[in-house]
């Protein structure tokens, strides 16, 4: 498991994928403006510190409360899925707590950006690539999220109003079908 540019490139287009923070876009870009903003570094930093933690150990933290990788999967697609819900149905689940740093540790840093499919794919790539390599295509991944966030407000004067509301709807059914496959990946091994 030597480190090389190959692998790099795998790690980090792989959690690109997972994190998914283009798609989520409308999502952020709503969350926002029902908080009144949205702390980007915090964000950042709390989601970057929880796939560090869970990279180094998350399934030894999951074995201590008893829990295994498919459960915290699963406990992650029904709150995934209830987000997808509240963007393609316009009926809101998530209550705004009216204070954005608590909005940014829940929904935003968690389980958007560090979901369960982002913690578990870090816990799998653990098994192909040395640690170092997967902290590095974490640390770009921050990087990219951090200036998604940062440019919401110019992203959603770019859409519009209606591009707005067309792309968040089209954005709840993927989150949606992210939820559903995350959830049947995942259920099989729990139901005994």
């Amino acid at each position: 498991m030597n480190w090389s540019a190959d692998s790099l490139l795998t790690v980090t287009f792989t959690l690109f994928a997972v994190i998914d923070i283009f798609g989520s876009i409308p999502l952020l870009i709503s969350l926002k403006q029902k908080m009144g903003g949205i702390h980007e570094a915090r964000a950042t930093l709390i989601s970057g510190g929880l796939m560090i933690v869970f990279l180094f150990a998350g399934e030894k933290f999951l074995g201590i409360l008893g829990l295994d990788v498919g459960s915290f999967a699963v406990g992650g697609s029904i709150v995934i899925f209830i987000l997808g819900l509240e963007m393609v149905l316009g009926i809101e689940f998530f209550k705004a707590e009216g204070d954005s740093k608590s909005g940014s540790l829940v929904p935003i840093a968690f389980p958007l950006i560090a979901g369960s499919g982002t913690l578990t794919t870090i816990i799998s790539l653990n098994a192909n690539y040395d640690k170092w390599t997967i902290l590095a295509g974490i640390l770009v991944n921050l990087l990219i999220v951090y200036v998604v966030l940062r440019s919401l407000n110019y992203i959603a004067k770019l859409l519009g109003q209606g591009g707005l509301l067309a792309v968040r709807k089209f954005f709840g059914v993927i989150l949606l079908a992210i939820a559903v496959k995350i959830f049947a990946t995942n259920v099989g091994g729990l139901i005994k």
